[in-house]
């Protein structure tokens, strides 16, 4: 399943909004064979289990098939893959979740046990959730999952008073934040940090690190955007913060996200929207109370009021930080 979840990386750039799936086919009495390999091909191409069983060819038949998200059952723009587990003679499969789609949500599954193959559920089910937890939210909700990414000194300011902000944080976050802006769909900012930083939201990373196929996210800007905006072609959005992200979510975003700046970056914490916060904290202090704060506007009244989340993880990139919270 490690392997299934490595294939499974290499490929979600080129892949959503299709869930980016790996699979690896271990040949009967083969325990230490490498296995033989597939991912999710492309947007319109095979389905990673069928890839790793076209590679295996005849070495497929009485094999152990790893998958990290369960077999389709229905015919969408390829063959239903259960389909093709069992024609190619396949005894065991071992999935790490069950698609949560209302076109599969458990029907793979079935068609497999019923076939008389041996169906384990469950392993490494927290890494792949983790993994694909854009495409399960959005599966389950309907709307993107949200990440806010943040960057702060130590204490907790991201711009002087006098509005400048560049750069509180060194190359290496600033790259890995791109890393961020290439898993996602979309990217959304505010007017205001349109009109006062005229920022282009693309992806911007070393050769190598993106395929021919990947595009770039949709840019979303909450409210208006002048013609000359670097940002456009975007879209823009208003009114009812859900609303907006259900309209999202019928377009095929899977993951949103949200760039600033502080007013926005509130909007949606205090809507309780966010789904994961990145923050960069960068080794820097401003020293004194009037830098600006993470959010703009009234924060919890009260101590007991006090949003509380949990550190789901912690990096150190370059010199500074990369904290993963989620609620």
């Amino acid at each position: 399943m490690g392997q299934a979840l490595s294939a499974a990386a290499k490929v979600r750039r080129r892949v959503s909004p299709r869930p980016w799936v790996g699979a690896v086919v271990i040949p009967a009495g083969q325990p230490d064979h490498a296995g033989f390999e597939g991912a999710t091909d492309g947007r319109t191409g095979s389905h990673a289990e069928v890839v790793a069983l076209n590679a295996a060819g005849d070495a497929a038949k009485g094999s152990t098939l790893y998958v990290t998200l369960e077999p389709c059952s229905h015919h969408g723009l390829t063959p239903p893959c259960a389909d093709a587990v069992i024609n190619a003679g396949v005894a065991r499969v071992v999935i790490a979740l069950a698609d949560p789609d209302p076109k599969v949500a458990g029907q793979g599954i079935e068609r497999l046990r019923a076939a008389g193959i041996d169906v384990e559920v469950g392993c490494r089910a927290d890494d792949v959730a983790r993994q694909l937890a854009a495409y399960l939210h959005h599966r389950s909700t309907g709307r993107p999952f949200v990440v806010l990414k943040l960057a702060s000194t130590l204490d907790g300011r991201t711009a002087a008073p006098d509005g400048t902000s560049q750069w509180i944080t060194g190359d290496e976050a600033r790259l890995d934040a791109h890393r961020l802006r290439a898993d996602s769909d979309a990217i959304l900012v505010g007017a205001g940090t349109v009109r006062s930083d005229n920022p282009s939201l693309t992806v911007r990373l070393p050769d190598g690190e993106r395929g021919v196929d990947d595009t770039e996210p949709i840019r979303v800007v909450l409210g208006a955007a002048t013609a000359e905006a670097a940002l456009q072609p975007c879209l823009e959005v208003s009114g009812d913060l859900g609303t907006i992200l259900d309209d999202l979510g019928r377009r095929g975003v899977l993951q949103l996200m949200i760039e600033g700046g502080a007013t926005v970056a509130r909007a949606f914490h205090q809507a309780g929207l966010v789904d994961r916060y990145v923050l960069y904290v960068a080794p820097a202090f401003f020293g004194g109370d009037d830098a600006l704060g993470l959010f703009s506007g009234p924060g919890a009244p009260t101590i007991g009021q006090l949003w509380r989340g949990r550190i789901v993880d912690v990096a150190r990139v370059g010199d500074d930080l990369r904290l993963e919270i989620e609620a």
